[in-house]
């Protein structure tokens, strides 16, 4: 997987930041996109980028405020004149329906792909044979929800030098070995694909959080995640203004990081307060105390 930041302003924009926006590419057998949260501008960010809105598959939205969804009406509206028939689908809380639709209804627009919108509450929200969803309530003054993605894991390699010599030579059977299938083969031999199959290769955690202060439910969303996104608006020395307002700061968020076991944060959602040096000041207070930090700038990509 590759998840690349498209904002990392809290709140408002400033010169270098744009307000949240990340896509995730799940690098699978589907040319597709997911977008996590849709801030102002985030088709202007997506121009420089190779990310074309046409393939983008599903929109994540964490919460209502105006920094995480006001450009998703702009988007829908340009996706759909582009002539773009592929479906998209859209979860998010409870309202996100009617924002949506009544921004559509009043400015006399319309999608010309279908369109699906699923209002979420917590628990799990989209599982197939690749991935699953599930979503976990956050504490901030509106409903918000942070996104934990499972990669299900992929079965282990197919020993093909072990059937070969068994006189199992390649054929359509070895696709349904390789899935752990059982075939029978023309000389009448039952073989099980379970037992040719090497150690599963687990999957990758990745955990979004929405916006939030300190909340129990963190450690179980971020639970031995590879990579941890996590909101550090303000400076430690500002707890108590970030927590009034169901924010975070740069030692809580790593105190999260550290305490469910993650593989590395990722720093986002800076105040734009903060300058590049102040930012750069900000990913000293989490490395601190969970030396595998990292802080996103708007265009950064990771690799999951």
């Amino acid at each position: 997987m590759e998840l690349t930041f498209l904002g990392t302003s809290a709140g408002v924009p400033s010169k270098r930041r744009n307000v949240t926006a990340m896509v995730l590419n799940p690098m699978n057998n589907q040319p597709n996109y997911w977008l996590f949260d849709c801030g102002e501008g985030t088709q202007h960010q997506m121009l420089h980028t190779a990310f074309n809105p046409g393939k983008l598959s599903k929109i994540f939205i964490t919460h209502l405020h105006g920094d995480h969804i006001f450009g998703l009406p702009g988007l829908l509206c340009s996706r759909s004149m582009a002539g773009n028939e592929n479906p998209l689908t859209v979860y998010g809380p409870q309202g996100i329906r009617q924002f949506i639709e009544m921004a559509l209804r009043l400015s006399g627009s319309w999608t010309a792909f279908p369109l699906e919108i699923i209002e979420i509450t917590a628990g799990e929200v989209f599982c197939d044979d690749e991935f699953r969803v599930t979503a976990y309530p956050l504490t901030h003054p509106v409903e918000c929800y942070g996104y934990r993605i499972e990669q299900q894991d992929k079965p282990g390699a197919l020993d093909a030098m072990r059937l070969k010599s068994q006189g199992i030579m390649p054929g359509p059977w070895f696709q349904q070995l390789k899935r752990g299938e059982t075939v029978t083969l023309s000389d009448g031999r039952v073989i099980a694909g379970r037992d040719y199959l090497g150690p599963a290769q687990k999957g990758k955690i990745l955990a979004i959080f929405g916006d939030t202060g300190p909340t129990p439910a963190a450690l179980a969303l971020a639970r031995n995640a590879d990579v941890m996104v996590h909101e550090t608006t303000l400076e430690a020395a500002m707890a108590e203004k970030a927590n009034s307002r169901g924010h975070s700061t740069t030692v809580q968020a790593a105190q999260v990081a550290s305490a469910a076991g993650v593989g590395r944060l990722v720093m986002t959602h800076f105040s734009s307060r903060y300058d590049e040096a102040d930012c750069e000041a900000l990913l000293r207070e989490c490395q601190e105390i969970f030396p595998a930090t990292i802080a996103a700038k708007d265009f950064f990509t990771m690799q999951i």
